[in-house]
């Protein structure tokens, strides 16, 4: 099961600095650069996604992995890193290490995640989606380069780390997802237009220790969303939409701006106006970027994410989280987790609230917000997860 150990540790990441050698016109941290690297994954995976050995789930846990591996290496510069990998002794000790920091955080969700965890850090072996999250890494990485170089041109090691990410790009041009990002300006813009949410703070008005971005956030409601997916037993269809809605909820508030709830519900029929609106917005300047293949799988991720779904004999369901355990949860049915997600998303909220907190930060706008979540999630249980149990741990 997933504990509040856990769950704070995620938020570790949102404390990381990137780049903080340089000088930087913007904040940059590892948690944004992970969130934007897995939008970047879901692009290049679209374009592998027929291949005979593709797995969106074995993609979004490679993903989550790296993402564990990299709380426990904080201060390990990437040059350090790469050298260390390069001695395969060294390197297994060094992930042996990883593990044994991480083992008692991950070991409620059971032997099989734990065992998998494992095989990624000993595997030298690079299946498609490992090189797939691998060419993502480095696209986010010299998209937050291009940022910093473009305030400091002439800077000390501008042009060494300039070719050191182009040489480490280059080894993964095979993915027709990334000559793709090269050729085509609007499959860039999309990636782009994600990586705003990046410079979209939440709760702007509030001073907060850690501070999160709206794709920050994102990507720690995706991660939730996927770890509650195991926890309940979810098929693999079940687990992967889930983490995919998470991942792009608040996709539509690169348009809008982020909304706090109170202004949405200030106003009778306010957010469905909104929610309206988001959706023009996502017509006229979002699904024009992708594919038109791409746009259903897309609405299923940012409309109507709240709202529990399965698909039966091209049938759209709208149904309870309860009901897709007890008849929809297989592969066939495409199942996606809405009211389980919208939990997620308000506990993620809770949580960025806590965090504040427990930094000193005594906002009487964070206590109202803490104390309204709690008392919402007093008593319920979704898809099997006791909230309200979860929420007395906190």
């Amino acid at each position: 099961m997933v504990t509040k150990k856990l769950l704070s540790r995620l938020f570790d990441a949102a404390y990381m600095q990137r780049w903080n050698d340089q000088i930087r016109p913007v904040e940059l941290t590892e948690l944004d650069k992970q969130a934007h690297k897995m939008v970047v994954a879901f692009v290049l995976g679209k374009y592998e996604e027929r291949s005979a050995d593709w797995n969106w789930a074995a993609l979004i846990e490679s993903g989550l992995f790296e993402y564990l591996q990299r709380l426990v290496l904080t201060d390990l510069k990437p040059q350090v890193f790469y050298k260390i990998k390069e001695d395969p002794i060294r390197y297994r000790e060094l992930n042996e290490w990883v593990y044994s920091e991480l083992e008692e955080l991950i070991g409620p969700l059971g032997e099989s995640f734990c065992t998998r965890f494992r095989e990624y850090l000993a595997t030298t072996d690079e299946p498609v989606h490992q090189r797939v999250a691998k060419a993502a890494h480095f696209f986010a990485t010299k998209w937050e380069f291009d940022i910093i170089r473009r305030a400091n041109p002439l800077g000390y090691e501008m042009e060494r780390i300039s070719t050191r990410l182009g040489h480490q790009q280059e080894q993964y041009y095979d993915l027709v997802g990334l000559r793709n990002l090269e050729l085509y300006p609007k499959l860039r813009s999309f990636v782009d237009l994600c990586g705003l949410l990046r410079f979209q703070l939440r709760w702007s008005h509030v001073h907060r220790i850690p501070k999160t971005s709206v794709l920050g956030h994102m990507l720690i409601v995706a991660m939730i969303s996927y770890l509650f997916s195991i926890q309940i037993g979810a098929c693999e269809q079940r687990r992967v939409n889930n983490y995919f809605t998470g991942l792009f909820h608040d996709l539509p508030e690169a348009l809008t701006r982020d909304i706090i709830s109170p202004v949405k519900h200030s106003i009778k029929g306010l957010s469905a106006l909104i929610k309206s609106y988001e959706r023009e917005e996502m017509q006229e300047k979002v699904y024009p970027l992708l594919p038109e293949t791409w746009h259903a799988q897309l609405q299923l991720y940012t409309e109507d994410e709240f709202r529990s779904v399965v698909y039966s004999e091209g049938q759209r369901i709208y149904c309870s989280s309860d009901v897709i355990t007890e008849q929809f949860n297989e592969d066939i049915y495409n199942p996606r987790d809405g009211e389980m997600i919208k939990a997620i998303d308000d506990l993620a909220a809770y949580m960025e609230a806590q965090l504040a907190r427990e930094n000193g930060i005594g906002a009487p706008e964070l206590a109202k917000a803490r104390q309204a979540i709690r008392g919402r999630y007093a008593s319920a249980s979704i898809a099997g997860i006791d909230f309200g149990q979860l929420y007395a741990a906190l």
